[in-house]
């Protein structure tokens, strides 16, 4: 992507800025791209730009930072994209793919906007088999990994940059606004090493610290206990009404796991 969004966007007639373009077979991701997106958005803001994209390192996945500089992520992208494939006639069932790692403030705004989003297992290939099963137009990550399906089998970040802006474009409406009535609750994920992935999502003591922490959210978020498909993981994601209860509630469940002697390192 460090040349190629150049090139393109270039040949579309945008005023550019360019960062995170020198590589040298061993930067990648270095302090740049949508998992180091902190340098665009001071950008951004710094030139007064209409709009920001992160790319990462094989252009898979982006994310958006808006005017002021606020970043725009997976979910925010999916929302806006649907609105606007579904004003075309173009979003099959009204239907946006995600997986379990989407915001559920996320899957509330687009049920406020008459589309209804089918979760799978965290991966874009589990995205992908789903979309392809039932004929979907659009799924992806919060991690911004966008499947479009009329155009890719994948996730390509510089289809996604080019769909954004060319709403942004129709629509003559900023970012911010775009993706403003998408509700975000507060979310938290803690990463915990264990000994044996399967023992810890077996444990009767986690699961029924997991039940403790639903019966208190109440239904004012949710609870994700998984594990790692690559590493020796258990992660711990919590979403609730404030930034507190979401530390809280998930610091009752790793307890658990700790207190079972399960944690390493």
């Amino acid at each position: 992507s460090w040349s190629i969004a150049r090139a393109v966007f270039g040949a579309l007639g945008a005023q550019l800025y360019v960062i995170g373009d020198e590589p040298d077979g061993l930067n990648i991701n270095l302090n740049c791209g949508s998992t180091h997106i902190e340098r665009l958005a001071n950008l951004v803001k710094e030139k007064h730009l209409d709009i920001g994209f992160a790319f990462d390192g094989d252009c898979d996945r982006c994310l958006a930072v808006d005017e002021n500089g606020n970043i725009v992520d997976g979910d925010k992208i999916m929302y806006l994209l649907a609105k606007r494939l579904k004003a075309r006639g173009m979003l099959k069932d009204d239907t946006v793919v995600a997986t379990v790692m989407s915001n559920s403030g996320f899957v509330a705004s687009l049920n406020k906007i008459g589309i209804k989003c089918v979760q799978t297992k965290v991966g874009d290939r589990f995205v992908y088999e789903c979309m392809q099963e039932k004929g979907y137009s659009i799924g992806g990550e919060q991690s911004g990994h966008i499947i479009i399906k009329k155009y890719a089998t994948t996730g390509d970040g510089l289809l996604t940059a080019i769909m954004i802006t060319e709403e942004i474009c129709d629509s003559k409406t900023s970012l911010s606004a775009l993706v403003e009535d998408v509700m975000v609750y507060p979310q938290y994920l803690k990463n915990v090493r264990v000994s044996d992935k399967d023992e810890v999502m077996n444990d009767k003591n986690v699961l029924a610290s997991v039940k403790d922490v639903e019966k208190l959210i109440d239904g004012n978020g949710r609870v994700l206990l998984r594990q790692s498909g690559t590493e020796p993981l258990i992660r711990v994601m919590v979403e609730a009404e404030s930034e507190e209860k979401c530390h809280e509630y998930a610091d009752i469940i790793v307890k658990a796991i700790v207190d079972g002697g399960y944690q390493i390192g």
